[in-house]
């Protein structure tokens, strides 16, 4: 889904709820969609600025506060970032997979893995109510890169 046909959805949806989409919050939505990748807030903030002079690291925690209570992005708590969401207005359950090295981030759904959480949660007497999974590791191009520099550093002996 493009960018634009996002932020109508986006808006949309929060009209359908009485809330307000405001330019503000537009526009911290339209960073994280643009950046297709994790950013922190002060992050945000800086790119906030090129536009919104006057902002300040209030208004964008109340953005951010905002778009994840309505599901539009997700905070990446190991490395304190946020994500866009792509398919906000259903609660699902999220697993991302981290990489370590470019820190590319991608949100998969994994089969059987919440119905396996809810059963192991439900014989401790336990119910989830939000998932959230992230694994670090590296992702397939930072697996070259990496096995290239290693075969590299073996021919140099």
């Amino acid at each position: 889904m493009n960018k634009t046909t996002l932020i109508h959805k986006a808006r949309a949806y929060c009209e359908q709820r009485g809330a307000r989409f405001t330019p503000l919050r537009e526009k911290v939505y339209e960073i994280l969609v643009s950046k297709h990748g994790p950013m922190g807030a002060y992050e945000l903030l800086d790119s906030l600025k090129e536009t919104e002079s006057s902002a300040k690291p209030a208004t964008v925690y109340r953005a951010l506060d905002f778009l994840l209570d309505f599901g539009f992005i997700h905070r990446l708590e190991s490395t304190n970032a946020f994500v866009a969401c792509y398919h906000f207005g259903c609660s699902h359950p999220v697993q991302f997979l981290i990489c370590d090295s470019c820190g590319d981030v991608a949100e998969i759904q994994s089969e059987g893995l919440k119905e396996t959480l809810d059963h192991q949660a439900k014989q401790h007497g336990f119910k989830v109510s939000k998932q959230t999974i992230e694994a670090h590791g590296l992702c397939a191009e930072c697996q070259q890169t990496e096995d290239h520099t290693a075969k590299e550093s073996v021919h140099e002996c």
